[in-house]
């Protein structure tokens, strides 16, 4: 079956065989396969504040029909798992799990668990307006504190682009000093502890689940790290299909993660569309079975 028998005959099937393979082992045995998401820029729209971020509003509706019939979601993301939780309307969806924090977080079934912070991100904290200002941050670059990490943010900048690369070797030298690491994104520089990733979060998650096959859709950079992920466990037997959120609203899609996808959809739009058509064609081979 292929996605033009989902009801989506204008989005391309999967670009090659691995990705074929992954969709064909997640709709022959679904209960043995994972759909794990990434938040912002997949399941939520990028906005120039982070703060008013929200799920696509068919979000929800769409993990929800979709749980029961597949062995687990997992969205995995950055943000911290409350905040995913509350932005996407996680609350009421049974069987969503969400790892926050690249994984250091994980919300399920309403309850929150998380090791204790790294303490370079707390130092960091001290010193990063005073290296903001040493180097001129330009007007509207801003500081997101997620509590375990720090997020410095160039989109509002008058020229964006440019204030990133500014500020990407300084941020980088704090980081270092702190013993963290910097995950760029969209016009982001991350401060995060080390050996966080979402390719380690995936991985652990699909090996506890005994997972088959996975789908994973991501936007930015740092779901480079899962799509990585997902290829070196093909390699031991897994089936999987990568999706890109891509090109949507001017926005074009990060490039590595579209060069290594086997499918890009026009994103968050795109995502919940494929994950509605997913479920209702999984619900449909389980009523004529």
């Amino acid at each position: 079956m292929g996605l033009e028998d989902m009801g989506l005959e204008e989005m391309a099937e999967p670009g090659n065989e691995a990705g074929r393979a992954g969709l064909e082992a997640i709709l022959r045995a679904p209960r043995e396969a994972v759909v794990a998401l990434d938040f912002d820029g997949t399941l939520a729209p990028i906005v120039a504040d982070p703060s008013r971020a929200r799920a696509h509003p068919g979000a929800a509706g769409a993990l929800a029909e979709l749980a029961p019939r597949v062995g687990a979601i997992v969205v995995v993301t950055g943000r911290p798992a409350a905040l995913a939780v509350e932005y996407g309307g996680f609350g009421g969806v049974d069987g969503v799990v969400v790892l926050g924090h690249y994984g250091a977080e994980r919300w399920e079934g309403g309850e929150l668990t998380a090791p204790p912070a790294h303490p370079g991100v707390a130092r960091a904290r001290a010193a990063l307006d005073g290296v903001l200002a040493r180097v001129g941050a330009p007007a509207g670059t801003w500081v997101e504190d997620k509590g375990r990490s720090l997020a410095v943010h160039t989109r509002r900048t008058e020229a964006p682009e440019e204030a990133f690369e500014l500020l990407r070797a300084p941020v980088e030298a704090l980081a270092a000093e702190h013993g963290l690491v910097v995950e760029p994104g969209r016009l982001v520089l991350e401060l995060r502890p080390p050996g966080v990733d979402k390719g380690a979060a995936l991985t652990g998650f699909l090996r506890e689940r005994g997972a088959r096959a996975v789908l994973y859709a991501g936007d930015d950079l740092g779901d480079v790290a899962a799509f990585a992920a997902v290829e070196k466990l093909r390699g031991e037997g897994l089936a999987g299909l990568l999706v890109c959120s891509g090109t949507v609203d001017g926005d074009a899609p990060v490039r590595e993660l579209a060069d290594r996808a086997d499918l890009v959809v026009a994103g968050p739009a795109g995502v919940v569309g494929l994950l509605t058509a997913l479920g209702a064609a999984l619900g449909d081979r389980a009523q004529g079975s």
